[in-house]
């Protein structure tokens, strides 16, 4: 098989310059603010996003050097296969967060509740549409027994 070789498409700007300290998930810090910079030569696919009030940032883990396939997760204390976390140390060094849009100001998109290192590369935007994602039987694997810790760090509200 070919490698697969994707071009950023601008860069995430957030008050997190280290992973030390940077929001484990989108909802544990609902205000943290952040920039997203999309390069001009992208600029025109920005047209008819601001009536979403959420944005799914599809990014690169530029940081994690190397992956593991089990890992210990964020809320537990056992070892998972990195497919069932959302552990950065992965074989493809791709993230995916959900954040808020605030406002669109030009080529730059003003977000919040953003769990992402300052500098990261984006690899691509795509709009949150609660009707087409609300999963009426969702499961959560390994998660179910972990789900009430991760409410009360992140609160009850979503945003």
């Amino acid at each position: 098989m070919e490698n697969i070789i994707y071009k950023p498409i601008g860069i995430i700007h957030s008050s997190s310059k280290t992973p030390k300290g940077t929001p484990i998930q989108p909802l544990t810090d609902k205000k943290n603010p952040g920039c997203v910079e999309v390069f001009s030569e992208f600029a025109d696919g920005l047209q008819d996003l601001s009536g979403f009030s959420h944005l799914y940032l599809i990014y690169h883990f530029h940081l994690s050097k190397k992956h593991k396939l089990k890992v210990i997760p964020f809320l537990d204390d056992c070892e998972r296969g990195v497919f069932s976390t959302r552990a950065p140390s992965r074989p493809n060094s791709i993230g995916l967060s959900l954040v808020k849009l605030d406002k669109i100001e030009d080529n730059k998109l003003f977000i919040r509740s953003l769990d992402i290192v300052d500098g990261t590369p984006l690899i691509d935007i795509k709009p949150y549409v609660n009707e087409f994602e609300k999963i009426e039987d969702c499961k959560i694997g390994w998660l179910q027994y972990k789900a009430k810790r991760f409410k009360s760090i992140k609160g009850d509200d979503r945003f």
